[in-house]
This record gives C-alpha cells, structure tokens and sequence, in this order.
C-alpha cells in the first residue's frame, strides 16, 4: 500500500511539475515540415508564434486555434491602411480602411506583440519571454523573403531556443525552382497536422483549387494564337522614384505562373524578372491587351493609371484606351501568395477572357469565395470585400 502511494505521489510530482517530459510519448505528435524534418510539437497547444504576413494566422482562423496566437511577425497583420491620389480631374482619389482579411476578423491580432519585421532578424529574446509552445514560420513572406545564408541563420537561432520550430516553404522561398502555387496546399496540410485537424485543413486546400481549376478548366483549350497578352503591373512610387513608371513580373513569378498556366493567356512581359521596373517607353512598347494592377508599395486602383498627372504619359497604352485595366485585391506585404489567392486567378481570367467568365459575376464570386473559405456571413463576407478594396466589382 505504501509503495503504490509513492507511486502515486511521484507520478503527481512528475505530471505537475515536468509535464512534457514524463509523458513526452504520450503527449507529442510529429509533423514533417517543408523541409522535410520531423518536428515534435505537443498535443496539447495552447500558445503559438507566428511569423507570416497571413497565411498562417488565416489557416489557424479557418481551423478554429486563433485563439492561441501569442505573438506575430509582420507589421502588415494589425495596420489599418488609407490612400489618397492625384487626379486630372481635380478631386482626390480616396481608399480607406484596407486591411488584411485575417485581422479584420480577428482584430485581437492588432493587440499582440509583433516579434518580426521586414528583414530584420526576429526579436528571438521577445519570443522566449512569450513562452511558446511551437513557433510556426512562413519562409519566403517577406519576414524571410530569400533562402540565403540569412535564412540559415535564423532557423538555425529558432531551434537553439529549444521551441518547437515548424517551417514552411513559401511558392517562391527557393528562387531557382518552377514556382507552383501548389506548395500553398501543403502549406495548409501541415498546419492542419500541427493541431491535428488535417481534414478540415484538407477540405480548406481542396476548396481554393476546385476555384483555380474552374478557371483552367475553360482556358486549356484555347490556342497559342489566341491567347491575349495581359500585364501585371505594379504602380510603385518607388518606381516612380527611380524615373521608372511601373514594375512588372517575368516568366519566371507566380504571377506569370497564373497568367500563362491556369488563365492560359499570354504574360506581356516575357522576360525574367520579380518587381522589375520599367520606364514609361517600355512600358508602351509592350502595349498589352489588359493590364492588372497589384500591389506595389501600395494599392493601385485603375483609377490612378487612368486620373493621376505622373501617368499621363501611359495614356497611349491600348489596355488604358479601351479601359481593360482592372486591379487584384489590396495584399499588404504580398511577398507571397495566402488564402485570397484563387480571387487573383480569377480577377486575371475575367480581364483576359470576358467572354468565357461572362456568367461569373465577380462581386458575387467574392462573397461566396469568403463565406466558403472563412465560413462568414453575408455582411462580414461585405466587409472582407470592401477591406480588399474589390467594392469596384459591385459596379
């Protein structure tokens, strides 16, 4: 009777006072990250560090453990963003109250400690003090935009802190390999195995490539003669700056990736080439048939390439004469693709092919692309549009 007492006893002791490590077999589950190593995360997770710009605070919203988010890495996540342009015609052009869809839907994300920003080393002391119990970290969004030897050191610097470390490899983390946004799927699967919910991260995965297959699915057989040439083309006034007029994206980006393999259109600019810019004459001389404005240093409305006195000199462009220039939704820190992205495949085919998207009414689609992915309502699935600034699509 007295040793099975003790046993007891020592057992409490061990459960209360180690946890982890008395039932470590008991209370440890393995994910295989992206690359490739087996990390021991606990069963029971209760704070996590995030480190991306919304594709892992997005996954945790839609599987439920937003909750559990302790600290974040990325200034894009909390802020709310406002913009005001030139224009021609006298008054102002106005865009308020642009956020990143995540926080708009969990505004406690504005709240915590941002332990990581831009390419400045983490905050690793900042971290230890917030005690997680698995830091998840998004390599290629822009907190570690490059896999350098920089790269190497901070994951190297997470695990000599003993937190579990789970790394994901971002579409364009690995600069010399054919970008596929298919990673983003396994992106999501291996945050579901973090909480051991990888059929609800499955469904979620499944869902936004039913809406990118949509789209292939009408364009595969068009012919090469056929296929109009679109530009994605980013306003930057950094470009400005630098007495260019825009940057653009080569064949060697994601961003052609849509364009040329899922829209099976052509990309314009047919070099090589991430945020390239280009001077006003380049730019005319590639004269594509529609222009899509994406993020660059800002949201660029069409209106700003129509209206503002600095882009007069782009008015001879036949997309801008026949008003083909539409615009993807506001990405704060778009160094890589998230959740939102089928919205850009889409935005892309209807620019390219109105004809065959025709049916699609695209401020419908955005409903049910949010009220599916998020699992809102009609008014929050309204209010994500709106802090996308896709309100346009309503006209």
């Amino acid at each position: 009777m007295w040793m099975n007492r003790k046993i007891i006893f020592l057992a409490l002791c061990c459960f209360f006072l180690f946890p982890v490590s008395c039932w470590a077999a008991e209370e440890m589950r393995t994910v295989v990250d992206s690359r490739g190593v087996e990390v021991q995360v606990p069963v029971q997770i209760d704070r996590v560090v995030t480190i991306s710009d919304g594709l892992i605070e997005g996954t945790m919203l839609v599987l439920g453990e937003e909750d559990k988010i302790v600290g974040i890495g990325s200034t894009c996540l909390p802020k709310i963003w406002n913009y005001t342009y030139e224009s021609v015609k006298g008054m102002p052009i106005v865009y308020e109250d642009g956020a990143n869809p995540v926080s708009l839907l969990y505004p406690h994300l504005r709240e915590l400690p941002i332990v990581a920003n831009g390419n400045a080393a983490p905050n690793f002391e900042a971290i230890a003090e917030l005690k997680p119990d698995v830091v998840l970290l998004r390599a290629g969004d822009c907190s570690l935009r490059y896999n350098d030897e920089n790269a190497k050191k901070t994951i190297s610097s997470f695990e000599s802190l003993g937190i579990p470390l789970v790394v994901l490899y971002a579409h364009n983390f690995n600069e010399d390999e054919h970008k596929d946004i298919s990673t983003l799927s396994d992106e999501i699967r291996i945050i579901g195995g973090v909480f051991g919910k990888e059929d609800k991260a499955d469904d979620l995965a499944k869902f936004l490539e039913s809406q990118v297959n949509l789209v292939n699915d009408r364009t595969k057989d068009i012919a090469k003669g056929q296929k109009p040439r679109v530009l994605i083309l980013g306003l930057s006034p950094s470009a400005r700056k630098e007495g260019g007029a825009g940057q653009v994206f080569g064949l060697d980006t994601i961003e052609s990736s849509f364009i040329e393999e899922i829209v099976h259109a052509q990309n314009s600019f047919q070099d090589p080439g991430y945020f390239k810019t280009l001077n006003a004459e380049q730019l005319l001389a590639l004269d594509p048939d529609s222009i899509v404005l994406c993020t660059a240093s800002g949201y660029h409305p069409p209106s700003e390439l129509y209206e503002a006195p600095y882009y007069q000199n782009l008015q001879e462009m036949r997309a801008v004469k026949d008003r083909n220039v539409t615009a993807l939704p506001w990405s704060p820190c778009n160094c890589a693709k998230r959740l939102e992205y089928p919205i850009d495949v889409m935005v892309i085919a209807k620019a390219a092919y109105p004809d065959r998207f025709q049916d699609i009414n695209l401020a419908e689609w955005l409903l049910d692309f949010y009220k599916n992915v998020y699992g809102v309502d009609q008014e929050t699935a309204k209010k994500l549009r709106s802090a996308q600034w896709m309100d346009w699509a309503v006209a």
